[in-house]
Order: structure tokens, then sequence, then C-alpha cells
């Protein structure tokens, strides 16, 4: 019963399978291979659209390198209070970009809202050299709280930032998530609805270690290839990367195991609700946040149950919310487990 995260998961058989093919012979080094050029094809037939890819092996590099892209050292980038960019990367970003300052908004189910970053632009107007820039607004997908924003709230988020010039980047360590939740294509998603560069994860979602940077405005990231080999993430040996990720793509494996995660989180959901348990936020991906007794939290645990605490507003002296994140390899049975032992 281990819903700390979906890192806990192991590898998909498919993307093991991919990396001993990969191990066959000889090939290019540094990106020069079959299988990386297979890759970009791959996802520019996706996506609808000619793309740049970057593979690299970990998400705060692909989110690093994607921000330092568009937003210069006087810049800043709005992002989320509970954004993983703003709370989790450890200051990369910043490093990256050679000091771009991160702002974080607030914004109800873990979503930047429209007026949030207006008032941003307005507290920090154009060309006063005292002021950091606004020069991105960076969106998760799927949300710190397990929501998703539809194509409608980004193209609207995108119409603001558009106005004073902002360019647009979308953390998408669980993007799988949300395209399999929405039913829409990744084209409507990303550049379609104004998103400019991707952070398109794997790792989360079935892959060992398997990110990449994908650019959908050519007027940006000419410089990534840089950026990347300066960061460390320019691996001689590409193609064991871009094979898990050519292979998490393959006839649509990366979309049946983030459909399976959502609907064991559904599954999971359902069943916390039909036990009286307050959710404070709606589920829509694989990520659940229950607000539970602290007994009942600790006959979980003693049973062998993992998760994390995730303190929110209106958590009380006996209750307390956590995150349960369910994977790929949750099974029914797991989840079956959980319930039980929740009701006594």
């Amino acid at each position: 019963m281990n819903f700390a995260s979906d890192n806990t998961a192991g590898a998909a058989p498919e993307i093991m399978a991919a990396l001993s093919r990969a191990n066959d012979g000889h090939a290019v080094s540094y990106g020069g291979d079959e299988v990386t050029a297979r890759l970009k094809a791959r996802l520019a037939e996706i996506f609808e659209h000619e793309v740049d890819v970057f593979p690299v092996v970990t998400g705060t590099a692909a989110n690093a390198l994607s921000l330092a892209a568009i937003a210069p050292p006087y810049g800043a980038v709005i992002c989320h209070e509970l954004s993983h960019i703003h709370l989790d990367e450890c200051g990369a970003p910043e490093m990256f970009s050679g000091g771009a300052k991160l702002l974080a908004v607030g914004g109800a189910g873990g979503k930047v809202e429209p007026v949030a970053v207006q008032a941003v632009l307005d507290a920090y107007p154009a060309g006063i050299v005292h002021h950091v820039q606004p020069a991105a607004l960076s969106l998760t997908q799927s949300t710190e709280l397990g929501t998703v924003y539809s194509v409608a709230e980004i193209e609207a988020l995108s119409g603001i930032a558009r106005l004073r010039g902002l360019r647009l980047h979308m953390d998408g360590a669980r993007f799988a998530n949300a395209v399999a939740s929405l039913g829409v294509s990744p084209a409507d998603l990303t550049w379609k609805a104004g998103i400019d560069i991707l952070s398109f994860g794997a790792t989360k979602n079935g892959a060992l270690a398997a990110e990449a940077v994908i650019v959908f405005n050519r007027d940006i990231g000419s410089d990534l290839a840089f950026r990347r080999k300066r960061a460390g993430h320019l691996l001689s040996k590409m193609r064991f990367v871009s094979a898990q990720l050519e292979a998490y793509l393959e006839g649509g494996l990366w979309l049946r195991l983030a459909a399976h995660a959502n609907a064991m989180a559904a599954r999971l959901a359902a069943g916390l609700a039909a036990a009286g348990v307050e959710i404070p936020v709606v589920p829509q991906a694989n990520e659940i946040f229950p607000r539970l007794p602290k007994t009942a939290i600790e006959r979980l645990r003693a049973a062998g149950a993992r998760f994390h605490p995730w303190p929110m507003a209106g958590d009380g002296a006996d209750t307390r919310t956590i995150r349960l994140v369910t994977s790929f390899q949750t099974t029914e049975e797991e989840i079956s487990r959980f319930l039980a032992l929740l009701r006594g």
C-alpha cells in the first residue's frame, strides 16, 4: 500500500525491454543516434508541430533549463506558490537562469489564476529599472494538488501573459495524467493554447530516468543545447534516455499507464468519500488529499500504508490532510486493503 509517490513505482516492462534493445551494438554518441532522431519525429507527430527536443534525466533539469531559456537574469517567472519550481527545485531555476526571480502567487486547487497574474504585472511595470521584469509564466500540469488546467484556462492565462510579452512554460512532470484526464490532444493542451516550452515528464509514469524539454516556439531555445551541456545533461549515451521516451510513446503506452493511475485514484477517492472522508480538493488526476483523523492515520501507517502528511488550511487538532498518489503499478487490491483498514 505505497501511496507515497508515483516515483516509488518501478519502470514499465516495455521501457525496460527498450533499454535492452538499445544496448545491442554501437550508436553515435551525444544524441546523434537513430533512436533520438526517431524520438524527435515521433514527438512532432504527437504534438502536431515541429519541435526541438532535448532529452534529460531529471525533471529539475527540464524545468530549470526551460526557464533559463525564456527568462533573463533580471527577469521574473510567475508561478503558483505550491509549484515544484518554487518549493522543490533547491534554487535550480534561479541558478540556471543566472538569477531570474520566482514570483509565487496563490490560487485555488493549485492553479494560477488570471487575476493573480494581472496583479503581478501591475506591480512590476515594464521598463522600471528598479524592478525585475516579468518574463515568463509557468504552469504545472497536472498541478501539485492533483487538479488539471482545462484548455480554456490555459488560453485565458496565455492571453494575459502575451499582452506583456511573457513566454509560457509548462511543468509537465505528470503531463500524461492531465492528457488522460481531459481526453484532449497534447497539442490542444500546449502550443495551441499558448505554451512555448514544455517539461515533458516520463519518470513518474513508468520510465527509469527520462524527461525532455520540448520547444514549440522556435524563436526561443537556440542556446538550449549549450545550456544543457553546461548543466551536465548532455549524455554521451543519449540513446538510453531516448529509448525510454520512444517506448513510452509507442502505441500510446504513456496514456494507458496514466489512465490506469488516474482510474486507481478515482477508485480510491470514491471509497474515501463513501467512508465519509472529507477531500478538500476534488481529484482530477492521480493525487488525492483526504483529511483524516490522526488515529486513522496512525492505524494505517502501523499496517504498512505509506503516504506523506500534507497540512492544509482547515486541519484541526485531531485531523490532518495527507497525500495519496497512485501510479501505473497501483492495484485494486492495494486500494481495497487501504479502505478496509481505514474503516477499521
